[in-house]
């Protein structure tokens, strides 16, 4: 597992040096990650050795890297009323979008899935 978390901080690493060095105003954890998926994407083989182990660790435990952002949440209370339509607004809208934008990844890929699944499946019975 140490591995794999050492995997994705040197990712994270050389996104942050790509974003601070070029100037793109795209954070460098999201370079990172986008550099991450392009890797595995060439490697031919599976997930290196503790990268899973390490993804899944960390997804288990996404839930408590949101509690900075909830505590400081409660200190917006000084913004002005005008402005609250527009926080919540953002907040609904982004959600939504994410929402049906997961909605149909998964569903692109799980399309994908059966359609290899459905090829091989032929092969194996024209052998």
């Amino acid at each position: 597992m140490l591995r794999g978390l050492l995997t994705l901080l040197l990712f994270q690493g050389i996104g942050e040096a790509v974003a601070q060095f070029s100037g793109i105003p795209i954070p460098g954890p999201v370079i990172g990650m986008i550099l991450l998926f392009l890797a595995l994407q060439l490697r031919s083989k599976g997930l290196p050795f503790g990268l899973g182990e390490a993804s899944h660790f960390l997804i288990r435990w996404l839930s408590l890297m949101f509690i900075p952002a909830c505590v400081g949440f409660f200190f917006l209370a000084s913004i002005e009323t005008n402005q609250w339509f527009a926080i919540i607004s953002v907040v609904v809208l982004t959600t939504l979008v994410t929402m049906i934008a997961t909605a149909l990844l998964m569903k692109y890929v799980l399309m994908k899935h059966l359609l290899i699944k459905q090829q091989l499946k032929s092969e194996v019975h024209n052998q």
